[in-house]
């Protein structure tokens, strides 16, 4: 087994009044030339934006990009035609392909929201934009990890176009669950996004970060209250 950790605390930082966010990986003015991805998983980005406020209209492509909302409300619209707004308990995500344009704003004047923007690159380029978002609520368990995505349309949560799969488990201290991986040659990045856990041996608190490969499984026992997002990529780009 491999692996790499990132502490809270260690990623990059950037303050733009309307947006605060924390880049575990490299992205726009925060470079770490040890930090660029895990695999094709290319951003971690944990952002708070700010009442009334949001990212205006903006391109992307060949790109996955999916939002996991923690608190508040985030109003999506996009080049396809889409409007919808995403809350705690939904997943959303953007198949970008060809190329497409959206904005997402807070709509709530009283509240920030809080979300995960998470982009892993593509297993096919250039394919033809799509727009998902399901409610996980109906799925979600307790003290046991529950798949939210996966590369295949039929299967339980959003479906990308690469050979991954992200899980989530909400965990009492104490309770712990082992994570199988789906496919060889990928690895596991697990994000703590709240609580505090040990993953093989590793104690790890809110939001830090910790990337597994060259394993079959890992095991992740929570220490306190905690909630932890998995997500397994393929390691090659």
């Amino acid at each position: 087994m491999n692996s790499v950790i990132h502490k809270a605390e260690t990623r990059g930082y950037a303050n733009h009044g309307w947006l605060q966010s924390n880049h575990t990986f490299s992205f726009a003015n925060y470079h770490n030339p040890d930090r660029m991805h895990f695999g094709v998983l290319r951003v971690l980005n944990d952002d708070v934006v700010t009442a009334g406020m949001g990212f205006g209209t903006h391109p992307h492509d060949n790109m996955e990009i999916i939002s996991i909302p923690l608190e508040g409300d985030l109003e999506h619209k996009d080049s396809m035609g889409n409007v919808a707004i995403i809350k705690e308990g939904d997943v959303q995500v953007l198949s970008a392909g060809t190329g497409i344009t959206h904005s997402e704003y807070n709509k709530n004047k009283d509240r920030k929201v809080k979300f995960l923007q998470i982009w892993v690159f593509p297993k096919e380029r250039n394919l033809e934009p799509r727009y998902d978002q399901i409610s996980i609520r109906d799925i979600a368990k307790e003290n046991k990890f529950y798949q939210i995505l996966s590369p295949n349309q039929d299967d339980q949560g959003v479906w990308i176009n690469q050979d991954a799969w992200f899980h989530l488990g909400k965990f009492e201290k104490g309770k712990s669950d082992e994570y199988k991986l789906k496919k060889e040659g990928n690895g596991v990045y697990a994000f703590i996004i709240d609580g505090e856990v040990e993953i093989n041996g590793t104690q790890l608190s809110k939001r830090d970060g910790m990337g597994i490969w060259d394993t079959d499984s890992i095991n992740v026992t929570a220490t306190n209250d905690a909630r932890v997002l998995l997500m397994e990529v393929p390691m090659s780009i």
